[in-house]
């Protein structure tokens, strides 16, 4: 069936859009939520009026988050977890526990239904995105890692090798960064510089 976006849609449009969609899709989640109407001759009308107001809105909304964005992108968040052996664990990280940790670290509301995962089931490393608006979906690094353990000790030997190198050319940014930002010494003049200076002078003179 067809149907006209009133508001973007993750993957499947944006506010003025006309998409064809699976009946219980539409009746089930997008209607319910006043994401869509049907695509009659008199809505499609309003498409255009439509597509500028959710533009306007979308425009806001990316304003408000840039900095999130930006503050979110990279971030690394670590949980210590119960797990056997094999690595499998006791339970699992769900998409509301992701959503509660980024909240607490960031201080903005963040739901479960913005993070792009299922839930996480094993030790070790996983990017998993976050939806902010429909263009604004910074990755975060989460690591599950053993109780009574390590982060490091969840990765694998190339995320390891990774991060060693990460590390290495943060240190080595730093380092660049002191010495441009240091000053040079000034060498004091001492009687011995002095005494240069004036062998110096007569030289020249007794050339002339």
């Amino acid at each position: 069936m067809k149907i006209l976006l009133l508001d973007d849609v993750y993957k499947l449009g944006r506010a003025g859009d006309v998409k064809k969609v699976a009946p219980g899709y539409f009746r089930n989640y997008l209607m319910p939520q006043g994401m869509a109407i049907l695509a009659t001759p008199g809505a499609i009308k309003q498409s255009g009026r439509i597509r500028k107001e959710g533009e306007v809105k979308r425009a806001r909304l990316n304003n408000e988050m840039g900095g999130v964005a930006e503050q979110l992108d990279g971030q690394l968040f670590t949980f210590a977890v119960r797990a056997s052996e094999t690595g499998r664990l006791y339970g699992s990280v769900n998409t509301q526990m992701l959503a509660d940790a980024i909240s607490d670290k960031i201080g903005v509301s963040i739901q479960a239904k913005q993070i792009e995962s299922q839930p996480l089931r094993l030790i070790g490393k996983y990017n998993v995105a976050v939806r902010l608006t429909i263009d604004l979906i910074p990755k975060i690094e989460v690591i599950l890692y053993r109780e009574g353990e390590t982060p490091l000790s969840a990765l694998s030997e190339e995320d390891r090798e990774t991060l060693k190198a990460e590390e290495a050319l943060e240190e080595l940014t730093e380092l660049e960064e002191e010495s441009e930002n240091a000053e040079l010494p000034v060498a004091e003049e001492t009687e011995d510089t002095e005494e240069v200076e004036e062998a110096v002078e007569t030289e020249e003179i007794e050339a002339e």
